[in-house]
């Protein structure tokens, strides 16, 4: 009996660790390889929205959290896209990942077929299950596979002088057709993709062709440089500016200039994702640390960065977004069921041949 009892503790002894490393999730053992193979690479390389902010925060999170150093590219949507696609099709493959909005997404990046499909990148838990997420998994693209809209709010993208102008005077698009207001209003290009783009193919859709002939008779001041519109407006040569979000004015605001959010006017504003859209290169260079990279940026600490740095709300409900309204963002998973949203939103790859496309050939007729 004694030797029996050697003999099954040996065998319990030896079966233990077998037993762990067995037990040990599906996912889990895949994430520690991608991890491992990850540092081996030695980088990702990610274009975002050129915000100091955001590239400070994730390089400092993101090399502590792995140990594998991140080359950010920041820059403006349109113009990295460009960059992006000329390499491709010449078959230079710097970039892993695009983060950005969505219509240059879409013409820039979707068009040309060089994205991958995102779901066969996710690994952790906390990304894949929908439940983590208000409205579940979204997407910009229609066949729910290359463009993850990981955001989702209503913006306020327009910004006022508080010196020179009263929020109770332009509480509707009709107010900005004041004469006082001549010469005094900024609009980021809606020729070019972004919050410029949005805001006028929204007006386009509420308010008609005519209404935009007559604000573009108010000598708009049409500007592609977000910094110069945001400097203008601070020092008074602008009352108001269309098409700037909370990071471009971060360092205004700081300085405690005299900008603020315009609360949002009668007619509403239009729902989006921002510059909360994922996509991923097709061929990643860097395919592990690629793979590590889009799952730390969807789980909750990735989120947290992302949404502190952009002043933009994340669609994660384990991250608090209640704060954002003190920077004119409204939150879709604090305020808005997903129907609200769905119908607010003109990011959508649908929305933008409906809506926006045709916006556009009015502001190219109007401003050229």
């Amino acid at each position: 009996m004694k030797e029996w009892f050697k003999l099954f503790l040996l065998i319990v002894l030896v079966a233990e660790p077998v037993l762990a490393q067995t037990s040990k999730p599906a996912w889990q053992t895949e994430w520690d390889k991608t991890v491992e193979a990850a540092k081996k690479e030695g980088k990702v390389v990610v274009s975002i929205p050129a915000s100091a902010e955001l590239r400070k925060m994730t390089e400092e999170t993101f090399k502590r959290r792995y140990g594998i150093e991140i080359e950010i590219v920041p820059g403006r949507g349109a113009s990295i896209v460009r960059r992006i696609a000329d390499e491709s099709k010449a078959g230079v493959r710097n970039f892993d990942i695009h983060i950005g909005g969505s219509s240059s997404l879409v013409t820039g990046l979707l068009a040309e077929g060089i994205l991958e499909p995102i779901e066969p990148w996710l690994v952790l838990p906390e990304v894949k299950e929908a439940k983590n997420w208000w409205g579940g998994h979204m997407w910009v693209d229609q066949g729910k596979r290359y463009i993850y809209a990981f955001q989702a709010y209503l913006t306020e993208s327009m910004w006022y002088n508080s010196d020179l102008l009263r929020p109770e005077e332009a509480r509707s698009y009709d107010d900005f057709l004041n004469p006082k207001l001549k010469g005094k209003i900024g609009f980021l290009d809606p020729r070019t993709p972004g919050a410029g783009d949005a805001n006028w193919s929204y007006i386009w859709m509420v308010k008609g062709e005519d209404y935009l002939k007559k604000l573009a008779a108010q000598h708009l001041f049409i500007g592609r440089d977000q910094r110069i519109l945001a400097e203008n407006l601070a020092k008074g040569k602008m009352a108001l500016v269309i098409g700037l979000t909370h990071y471009t004015f971060l360092p205004f605001l700081r300085a405690g200039l005299p900008v603020k959010p315009l609360p949002p006017v009668k007619e509403g504003t239009y729902g989006t994702g921002g510059s909360g859209n994922l996509s991923i290169i097709k061929n990643p260079p860097h395919p592990n640390a690629t793979k590590v990279y889009v799952n730390w940026l969807l789980g909750k600490e990735g989120q947290e960065v992302f949404t502190k740095a952009m002043g933009q709300a994340t669609r994660r409900l384990d991250v608090d977004t209640q704060w954002l309204k003190d920077v004119g963002v409204l939150p879709a998973k604090d305020r808005l069921t997903l129907k609200q949203f769905l119908e607010a939103e003109n990011q959508s790859e649908e929305r933008l041949e409906k809506v926006r496309e045709p916006a556009l050939k009015v502001a190219s007729k109007l401003l050229d």
